[in-house]
């Protein structure tokens, strides 16, 4: 018999082992594949850069740039974008940006209300300018609230307080018509922030699509009419509260040329209340006592 101790176990029991499978060649990109990949990936970081780099207003220009900038009727944000660079040479006060005063008074009548917007602004950076007074006035008449607004935020720099009234009106709900008849098929919501020029609300007439946008930046604070509402031309659609940086100039500019009567509309702003700043807070309160004080006297 023999001994248990030479027996085979099954601990002793050879492995079975299971023969190695060749590697399956792995898949690799060829040179071309990823030369592409790459310049895919580099154009859709570039891309934005570029459009915003194109559009972007602090952007230097040359003389060169400003004058072809300034005529160029077909792009509308190139002549805004040579007018904002104007306006800060003539808040330096350098002398050679008088060579583009006549172009700032023919854009004045300009179509785009942007434009007109923007140029209100920059001529009230020198408030020696007899022309730009003068245009200033006339365009306390235009069309457009934001507009007139500006125009006479620019006289009080010529310390002319013909537009007062334009300036509480800055402090004010914009009210936004209906420019046409039709059912409303698609509105904001009450509370949205909206820019100026913003898509608010569309009607429809028929096969004629209507698209009704914000006068002003700020936030919707009233809605009349819902989605498949019928309205007439004319209707009220909404009513949208002023932005912040449109109060704040507002105030000051009514800090100097405030009365009494514009008592009303500087006091909303005086409120301790979550959606008014502090600044505008605070600057609101500087303009009621200036207000009261220049009355007084």
């Amino acid at each position: 018999m023999p001994n248990q101790s030479t027996l085979p176990t099954a601990t002793d029991a050879p492995e079975t082992v299971t023969p190695l499978k060749p590697a399956s060649p792995r898949h690799r990109m060829s040179t071309r594949n990823r030369l592409l990949f790459f310049l895919v990936a580099w154009l859709i970081v570039l891309m934005p850069f570029l459009f915003w780099w194109s559009t972007w207003f602090g952007r230097h220009l040359s003389d060169l740039q400003i004058t072809e900038y300034l005529t160029d009727d077909k792009h509308p944000r190139h002549i805004q974008h040579a007018l904002v660079q104007l306006g800060e040479r003539m808040a330096r006060q350098d002398a050679g940006a008088t060579r583009w005063y006549p172009q700032l008074l023919r854009l004045a009548s300009h179509s785009v209300e942007e434009v007109r917007n923007t140029d209100a602004w920059v001529m009230g950076q020198d408030p020696s300018a007899v022309a730009f007074h003068e245009t200033l006035l006339k365009m306390l008449q235009d069309s457009s609230q934001m507009v007139r607004g500006n125009a006479a935020l620019s006289l009080v720099r010529f310390g002319d307080a013909a537009g007062r009234a334009q300036i509480v009106a800055l402090l004010q709900p914009a009210s936004v018509a209906a420019p046409a008849a039709g059912r409303v098929i698609d509105i904001d919501k009450v509370g949205t922030a909206v820019r100026q020029g913003g898509l608010i609300a569309k009607l429809q007439d028929g096969e004629r699509t209507t698209e009704i946008r914000a006068p002003i930046s700020g936030r919707i604070r009233t809605l009349s009419v819902a989605t498949g509402a019928t309205i007439a031309a004319g209707a009220e659609i909404a009513t949208i509260d002023p932005g912040s940086e449109q109060v704040w100039e507002a105030l000051r500019a009514l800090y100097l040329v405030g009365q009494l009567d514009d008592l009303p509309a500087i006091r909303i702003y005086e409120r301790n209340v979550p959606e008014i700043p502090d600044r505008l807070r605070q600057q609101a309160l500087l303009t009621d006592r200036a207000t009261q004080a220049r009355a007084a006297k």
